[in-house]
């Protein structure tokens, strides 16, 4: 699976922004897809995550504020953040979890990440 991920910039506190990741591929192998985020210096950590059957979760530093949704016809995830805050500046990862079998029938479990798009959000 191939992600391409787009939609960041520079944004004020308060604004809204909506991210896209829009798979390629092997899509029938797709479990779930997640947004991570990574600051300057720390760790890259689930934002929010939806699976096949189109359950989601969210970090609590982003509930209420963010969506986590999908269009199956474009093959694409969102992200669409509101109320933005300096806080949620990073560059952020989409990442698909891929169950499929090999042409040998074995079982493979892989993760598959985008690019990253920098989100930035000024006080």
């Amino acid at each position: 699976v191939q992600l391409q991920a787009s939609g960041g910039g520079l944004v004020q506190a308060g604004d809204s922004l909506r991210l896209s990741c829009a798979a390629s591929g092997n899509i029938a192998s797709i479990q779930a897809t997640g947004w991570y985020r990574q600051a300057p210096g720390k760790q890259r950590d689930l934002v929010a995550r939806i699976t096949s059957s189109g359950s989601t979760n969210y970090a609590d530093s982003v509930k209420g504020r963010f969506t986590i949704s999908r269009d199956n016809a474009k093959n694409t995830v969102y992200l669409q953040m509101v109320s933005l805050k300096p806080e949620d500046t990073a560059v952020y990862y989409c990442a698909t979890e891929n169950f499929y079998y090999n042409a040998n029938s074995e079982p493979v479990a892989e993760r598959n990440w985008g690019q990253g798009t920098l989100v930035t959000v000024s006080s």
